[in-house]
């Protein structure tokens, strides 16, 4: 499972969520992530068309919540930016072999009923119920 661009989210918007009332850069996020600025930039991108957060451009600019911190459910953040294949990718086994031709479709309700599950797990907690346990 990849939970990288899901860990860059929550990353982003707890920072955010803990520098409430300021506006700040995506500079700033990348330099606490420890990732480059365009990784943060993308991520920021797909959270504003989702109204999480506000941009402000300009010398002045930055980030702000757009919405409560307790609004935001992991599980609803979790699925906006891993919207495909969670648990990885199928392979492309052999069709005539009697096993190969059933793999792919039991494995795609295996990992449809996995991704059900962790989204109704990751949607106990809000954003602000993880960033209260941060510092």
């Amino acid at each position: 499972m990849n939970n990288l661009r899901f860990a860059t989210a929550v990353h982003i918007l707890v920072l955010l969520d803990k520098f409430k009332g300021q506006l700040i850069t995506s500079e700033f996020i990348a330099g606490s992530i420890n990732v480059n600025a365009v990784v943060v930039r993308r991520e920021i991108k797909v959270l504003r068309e989702a109204h999480y957060i506000l941009a402000k451009k300009g010398k002045e600019g930055g980030l702000c919540l757009a919405i409560a911190a307790k609004e935001i459910l992991l599980g609803d953040l979790y699925k906006l930016v891993n919207q495909q294949n969670r648990l990885g990718r199928m392979n492309q086994p052999n069709p005539l072999c009697s096993v190969g031709k059933q793999m792919n479709g039991h494995l795609d309700t295996l990992f449809n009923r996995v991704d059900r599950e962790l989204h109704i797990s990751l949607n106990e907690q809000s954003l602000a119920d993880f960033s209260a346990h941060i510092a």
